[in-house]
């Protein structure tokens, strides 16, 4: 976590499989589970997109990265 004078992020990483880059632009929509959902039959895909949208009614934003094989890494901003 770190502090701006206007604004506070959240930091989240792992260091997971991954997310590949055809995925990312659909991570944040209800009851998508990416490409792999074959071999796992656990999670609705409604967690993300449910995170997303309480951090935007409070007037915060939420970005995403990720590589495969690497991890991923969200941020979470908001004003104060």
């Amino acid at each position: 976590m770190y502090k701006k004078s206007n604004e506070i992020c959240i930091e989240i990483n792992d260091n997971g499989k991954g997310i590949s880059k055809e995925d990312i632009p659909y991570i944040f929509e209800r009851y998508y589970r990416g490409t792999n959902t074959s071999f796992s039959k656990e999670g609705s895909g409604l967690g993300l997109a449910i995170a997303k949208q309480i951090i935007e009614v409070h007037g915060g934003s939420i970005s995403l990265e990720s590589k495969l094989g690497v991890g991923t890494n969200i941020k979470i901003y908001f004003s104060i």
